[in-house]
């Protein structure tokens, strides 16, 4: 079948597509077409890897569009996001209008209503539901792309709400959903009353083997001699053994999957001796560049590690990277400048980052819950040897598997290599799960009633897949009390309605067990004056039980009590305000269940003990006994969190932080951004509770955003000038905005480095009339107030992200 025989694409798409090479559809391609994915029919699609699952969608998407409608693709990472509508926009010459939209969960995405193919995450959809998109009821077609992920505890369930909503919305909606192959993609396919293509059809043929000894043993029976020299490692030899091979001219490269960053990390830097050797002269060149911008990127040591690493033609991969190293890294690889990457399992989840050899390194990671070293999922390892294949590259792909005796190969084989992958199992039953969900849904008007929940549940994958009903209204029930107790939702027999807080949370898009934190411990501080262990006896809400009856001295602070206080209002602002500090909400954010705190390490429990008590007064809220262990972990570990984010308001150096806490640059990222929409939900809630301590939030917040004391917070939110220029600014006698707009340029341009575009960005940005730099020379005094902040460092020609917020 050829694209020219699909005759619902758009006119010249058909054209298009055979001019990238797509003269047949691939097999699973064309079982999709026949079963109407190009006709408005829902699919589920099951194919490894590599298989053309993409492809799929874009017939479907451009089918829809062409009919007049509107096509929604929905992923599971923002990386990935990105990566898809990128590979989508080469549609844009046929008239086919291409949106992202991934952060703001508060925002309706009015604009994406312009746009024929939008592309976000499930959480991003889920809120725009919330939110009242009114374009969602517009759509014709939703991908879901590995959809298997419902199995996720983490993300499953929203994803799996969010289809349920969709296809209520949208009664005739098409459904496509792309999955890896899984146990049960006819379960799958039932749920979503769709037809089922399954294929284990690859462009590339995968060997997955073990090696053990000298030689790769593959599940075909054949073997591929790769010896292991005295003292080296099976995996170098792997990696080198691959590259060693040259297909077309091609050295092949190799993907190497850790249970750990640290892992990665010491992997990559011991097989960058290997990569090293067998680089080519010009890329060298290319590396060395690369390795530069890595390392302007961040001033960690995160940063210059992989620098060094880059430079010789290895790296690793893994969440403490920023969005713009692994980016890099990435767009490197697939150019085959980097030869080799050293990832945790993150990078299989769809990232496209094919590599001719898949070394499985790790197949136990550790487990808390289990309590040790655990064995990973089939389907999740099987996810990682998909990567192996470069179509148009590689003649086959190789997956392996390391063992150290033939026991373990046995085990390795059984477990993995001839295993068929896990069935997917809805999540959605769990009330950490099931409580965010239950209110959206009745804020949302999807549900009025106790009868009508329940209804609306019973579209969802858990319910088509357990006859045990009794089970999920029991944990509804269950949810409901707490949700009430709270009062976020208000009953009245079997009608149920969110209430004005209750519709603030999930607007929000906060875990209502969150919300009810922050109320509580911004209560404590209006009321009190602070908390801590010298407060009267309140169990923390984090702890109350969504069984426990409403009544406060049960552990509960409900919406009414709150709203009924009398300490609210603008007279009572600046008397409430210095009671509550930035490292109090810090700390209050960091112990919701939305925050993901940083562990406590040996010896960080004394080191953060002694920091509570010498701070006790500025806690928000009731800290758990020091004899309750899980709880009084809980609470340390979220002040390590918040005291990362202070240090981060008080300009610390980003190589500090990350040496001081064991993080990555993506990591403080990772906690900025979550503290900012945390801290911006805290606001809100504040304002409509009138509890009086909103100009402290607002402050504490852009304190983060910006990473800068208060005296900087009005320079720092000039657009181009962030963290380290608005303290050079500051340090050469300019203050404010205003100050900033009116200042000498001479003073300016010293300030900043003699950068004379980036002065002339700043001014305009602070709303001077004429910006240019032309004929100005540098204040002397300026300039060495300016290198006064930064010792003996020089600026590097890009900034830490702190100068772009």
């Amino acid at each position: 079948m050829k694209p020219s025989d699909v005759s619902t694409l758009p006119d010249g798409v058909p054209e298009a597509l055979e001019a990238e090479g797509i003269e047949e559809f691939y097999p699973p391609q064309a079982a999709a077409v026949e079963a109407g994915v190009a006709d408005g029919r829902s699919v589920v699609a099951s194919v490894p890897t590599a298989s053309g699952k993409t492809l799929i969608a874009e017939l479907a998407m451009l089918s829809s569009v062409a009919a007049g409608g509107k096509a929604l693709y929905i992923v599971p990472l923002r990386a990935l996001a990105s990566e898809k509508k990128a590979e989508f926009e080469r549609w844009e010459e046929f008239g086919i209008d291409v949106g992202v939209s991934t952060g703001n969960y508060d925002s309706d995405g009015e604009w994406l209503a312009t746009r024929d193919i939008i592309v976000a995450t499930s959480e991003k959809v889920d809120s725009l539901i919330r939110n009242g998109a009114p374009w969602v009821r517009d759509l014709t077609c939703v991908v879901s792309d590995e959809v298997h992920l419902v199995d996720d505890s983490g993300r499953g369930p929203t994803l799996e709400v969010t289809l349920a909503k969709l296809r209520k919305i949208n009664r005739d909606l098409q459904v496509v959903a792309l999955s890896a192959t899984v146990g049960n993609a006819g379960e799958v396919a039932e749920w979503l009353d769709a037809e089922l293509v399954e294929s284990d059809w690859r462009p590339i043929e995968l060997k997955m083997g073990v090696h053990y000894g000298n030689a790769i043993n593959f599940d075909d029976g054949s073997q591929r001699e790769v010896p292991v020299e005295r003292g080296e490692k099976q995996t170098a030899a792997l990696v080198a053994d691959a590259l060693d091979e040259t297909v077309d001219g091609d050295r092949g490269s190799s993907l190497v999957f850790v249970n750990s960053r640290r892992n990665a990390e010491a992997a990559a830097k011991r097989l960058a001796d290997v990569t090293a050797k067998r680089l080519e002269r010009g890329e060298t060149t290319e590396l060395e560049q690369l390795a530069s911008e890595i390392r302007d990127d961040s001033d960690t040591e995160t940063s210059d590690d992989l620098a060094d690493c880059v430079r010789n033609g290895a790296a690793f991969h893994h969440a403490g990277l920023s969005a713009t190293q692994r980016s890099l890294v990435e767009d490197a690889f697939r150019d085959r400048l980097i030869k080799c990457i050293c990832a945790t399992p993150t990078l299989a989840a769809g990232v496209n980052t094919p590599a001719r050899r898949v070394v499985v390194r790790d197949w136990r990671r550790y487990d808390g819950e289990f309590g040790g070293m655990k064995p990973l999922d089939t389907l999740e390892v099987h996810q990682m040897m998909g990567r192996a294949g470069r179509p148009g590259l590689d003649p086959y792909g190789e997956a392996v598997l390391l063992a150290k005796d033939r026991d373990t190969m046995d085990e390795l084989f059984e477990r993995y290599v001839w295993a068929d992958p896990e069935e997917v199992q809805s999540k959605l039953a769990a009330e950490p799960a099931l409580r965010t969900h239950v209110l959206a849904t009745v804020a949302s008007g999807f549900a009025t009633t106790r009868e009508g929940l329940l209804e609306f549940l019973d579209r969802t994958l858990y319910a088509s897949q357990t006859d045990d009903d009794a089970r999920l209204a029991q944990v509804t029930d269950r949810v409901l009390e707490y949700l009430e107790a709270n009062d976020f939702l208000e009953r009245d027999g079997d009608s149920l309605t969110a209430t004005g807080i209750g519709h603030t949370v999930s607007r929000l898009y906060l875990d209502p067990m969150s919300a009810a934190e922050i109320i509580d411990g911004l209560r404590s501080g209006v009321e009190e004056g602070g908390a801590g262990a010298g407060s009267s006896p309140r169990p923390s809400k984090t702890n109350a039980g969504a069984e426990a009856p409403a009544d406060a001295d049960a552990g509960f602070v409900t919406g009414s009590d709150l709203a009924g206080g009398d300490d609210g209002g603008d007279s009572d602002e600046a008397e409430s305000t210095p009671t509550v500090t930035p490292l109090g909400l810090y700390h209050l954010v960091a112990r919701t269940p939305d925050m993901y705190q940083l562990y406590l390490k040996s010896g960080d429990r004394e080191t953060y003990e002694e920091e509570f008590y010498e701070r006790e007064p500025e806690f928000l809220g009731d800290a758990p006994s020091e004899f309750e262990d899980v709880a009084w972990e809980d609470w340390l570990a979220a002040l390590k969190t918040a005291r990362l984010l202070e240090d981060w308001a008080s300009e610390l150096d980003e190589d500090v932080i990350t040496d001081r806490y064991g993080v990555g640059p993506g990591d403080i990222r990772g906690k900025v951004d979550t503290a900012e929409w945390l801290l911006g939900a805290a606001e809100q809630l504040a304002g409509e509770l009138d509890l009086g301590v909103n100009i402290a939030i607002r402050e504490a917040k852009k304190r983060v955003e910006y990473g800068v004391g208060e005296e900087l917070l009005d320079l720092a939110g000039v657009r181009g000038v962030g963290r380290k220029r608005a303290r050079r600014l500051f340090e050469a006698g300019i203050e404010t905005r205003a100050e900033l707009r009116e200042a000498d340029k001479s003073v300016v341009l010293g300030a900043l480095r003699g950068r004379e575009k980036t002065a002339e960005n700043v001014l305009q940005a602070a709303g001077r009339q004429d910006p240019s730099m032309e004929g100005v020379t540098e204040d002397a005094a300026a300039s060495a107030a300016a290198a006064s902040t930064d010792g003996d460092e020089e600026e590097s020609g890009q900034a830490t992200f702190g100068d772009f917020s």
